[in-house]
């Protein structure tokens, strides 16, 4: 095999649940190698950091006998990791789902592969790579709601990631929605993470089905309320379920009013939905749609589409790779 000219990136999206690591030539024109492996934070740092290392190394082989490639056409790593950060430093300031603290996670991945490394929020990733070449591929303006354990975000005004003054901004989850509502896994009371988020979706679902004693989804858990997920309630919903149905309708609800607010304040043109929340299709996004009309001015819905990821468990490696691009001063969205 001749050695290809290509220049290739490799995007690594650290999450609480799962390590995702892949390979991307510069231009984004196919993944390459993806890997995905648990996170298991439990066993500390310094395991997941090396962890994440040997993936890097496996995926930069496995790229470099499909192609030709030599080492020297990797240009980087991206990485999409949860925060609050520090990207200037390399830093993660705490991620509660994994337990770190001031972890210089850009230092240790850059040193041990010696090949250039940026760091940015997961969900800012997500939502770069859905405007890269995903469902918000072309548009300048796009706002990303990466909805799973949590509840993440991702703005980007006029082609550029909008990082705000200190690296939070995007922090969608922790809108309130109800000043004196739920409390938050961040301390606040009422934030749309505590009602939207797959955990609080599940949470929710648990509550309605205290007492009931048939339905689909009550089947699908076996009669165990423990074991309600997410990923149930949205099943249970396209196959009818009262009770899902209901909890699901009033996600879009809660979904509807944070979105509805940034329409207001930032008039996208694309609002990408991203993580399980797909699955739930029109059981989800019909209402939705109907409760974002309700709540935002006419012109920024009309000029705006409320839409599915296309990307799926990819977005945070694609998103990764732009990311790098965009701090390297190579990224556009279209």
């Amino acid at each position: 095999m001749s050695p290809t000219r290509s220049s290739f990136i490799i995007g690594v999206d650290l999450g609480g649940t799962n390590i995702v690591v892949g390979a991307m030539p510069e231009d984004g024109s196919r993944e390459i190698a993806f890997r995905s492996s648990p996170t298991r934070a439990s066993e500390g740092e310094d395991s997941v950091v090396e962890r994440m290392i040997q993936m890097i190394e496996d995926v930069i082989a496995v790229t470099m006998a499909e192609t030709g490639a030599p080492r020297a056409n990797f240009l980087g790593v991206g990485i999409g990791a949860p925060g609050p950060l520090d990207r200037e430093l390399g830093i993660i300031i705490t991620a509660p789902n994994l337990g770190w603290k001031m972890f210089p996670l850009r230092q240790r991945i850059q040193a041990a592969t010696g090949l250039k490394t940026t760091l940015d929020n997961d969900a800012n990733c997500a939502t770069m790579g859905e405007a890269w070449t995903g469902a918000a591929k072309g548009a300048k303006n796009v706002i990303g709601v990466t909805i799973g354990t949590g509840i993440g975000g991702g703005i980007i005004i006029d082609g550029r990631l909008y990082h705000g003054s200190s690296d939070v901004a995007g922090e969608i989850g922790h809108m309130t929605i109800d000043s004196t509502g739920r409390r938050c896994g961040c301390g606040n009371y009422g934030c749309l993470e505590a009602y939207a988020s797959g955990t609080a979706i599940a949470e929710r679902a648990r509550e309605a089905l205290a007492g009931e004693t048939d339905g689909v989804l009550l089947a699908m858990c076996d009669g165990q309320l423990s074991k309600v997920t997410a990923q149930m309630v949205y099943k249970a919903a396209n196959e009818g379920d009262l009770i899902a149905v209901d909890v699901v309708r009033e996600t879009a609800r809660f979904l509807g009013a944070g979105i509805g607010a940034l329409l207001n304040v930032l008039n996208p043109e694309v609002v990408v939905l991203a993580g399980g929340v797909v699955n739930a299709g029109e059981a989800l996004f019909a209402p939705l749609k109907v409760e974002i009309r309700r709540r935002a001015f006419a012109p920024a819905v009309d000029a705006c589409r409320i839409v599915p990821g296309m990307l799926g468990g990819s977005a945070g490696v694609v998103g990764a790779v732009a990311a790098f691009k965009a701090q390297t001063g190579t990224f556009a969205t279209s």
